[in-house]
């Protein structure tokens, strides 16, 4: 049993999960959810990035056999198919009903959220518009956080662009460090068509750009603080572009790039939080 639990739960994307469920709950605790609130959203989003994870596994399983990736529990064998698959849709089934309890409203847009994901996962992941399930699910997923306040308060439309251009730059990052193997495997997103150089300065422009439009989109002329995380948002990315390297050349896996997209989601979610202006 602990070897098919340490399997679902390294299927399931574990990290980036941890880190958008974290990043959410943090954005609840600032906009004013008390206690059950915050809980009731951490609850959705993470039960949304099982789903996904768990979903993208099953599907990508044989282009990961394909590869070689060891380090995916489906592709290795430590799971099967069946049970990722099965693990994935209860998840999904189960992603709205914490946010239900807010409101219908949250748990609508936390659906569209997780569709869109979904969409990603098949069929959108090898055309052109690969981005855009992206830019969709992390522009809703602050929405959810604001409409599950008590009656449905719309979400200011500064924060779901900011929210769109993180998540779209998250997309670019996320890919770098599999583009080869994607292109082994037929797979040709749009990242795959502006090729490494394009992305990373596409993962660049998008994040500098998300973290901009929370510095200047609320009321009120910017902070010392906000223009501080727009330098840092523009000193990240190449900081973890330089890790990866050096994390490829000792022949690990270059994640340092996604690690760098995290850090300016938390980064741009503090900024939020103590400025006090989101909603």
């Amino acid at each position: 049993m602990s070897h098919v639990v340490l399997g679902l739960v390294r299927a399931s994307h574990p990290e980036p999960a941890v880190a958008v469920t974290a990043v959410s709950a943090l954005l609840a605790w600032g906009v004013g959810h008390p206690p059950g609130g915050i809980a009731a959203v951490a609850l959705t989003v993470l039960a949304s990035q099982l789903a996904i994870g768990w979903v993208n596994d099953r599907l990508d399983a044989d282009r990961d056999a394909a590869v070689g990736r060891r380090d995916k529990p489906v592709a290795s064998g430590m799971i099967s198919r069946r049970l990722v698959g099965v693990s994935g849709v209860l998840a999904a089934l189960v992603t709205p009903l914490p946010v239900l309890t807010l409101n219908p409203t949250a748990a609508g847009a936390a659906t569209l959220a997780l569709v869109s994901a979904l969409l990603y996962n098949w069929p959108l992941k090898s055309t052109p518009l690969s981005v855009l399930p992206y830019a969709v699910s992390f522009g809703t997923l602050p929405a959810v956080v604001v409409l599950g306040l008590p009656g449905a308060p719309t979400p200011p439309a500064w924060l779901v662009a900011a929210g769109a251009l993180l998540g779209a730059g998250a997309h670019f990052a996320n890919v770098l460090p599999d583009l080869a193997d994607d292109e082994r495997t037929g797979v040709r997103g749009l990242p795959h068509r502006l090729g490494p150089a394009g992305s990373r300065l596409a993962a660049a422009g998008l994040l500098l750009a998300a973290t901009a439009t929370l510095v200047v989109g609320p009321p009120g002329p910017p902070s010392w603080a906000g223009l501080a995380a727009v330098a840092v948002a523009a000193v990240v990315p190449a900081v973890g572009w330089y890790a990866s390297r050096a994390a490829a050349a000792r022949g690990e896996r270059p994640v340092a790039v996604f690690r760098a997209v995290m850090l300016v989601a938390l980064i741009d979610v503090v900024l939020l939080v103590t400025s006090g202006r989101v909603v």
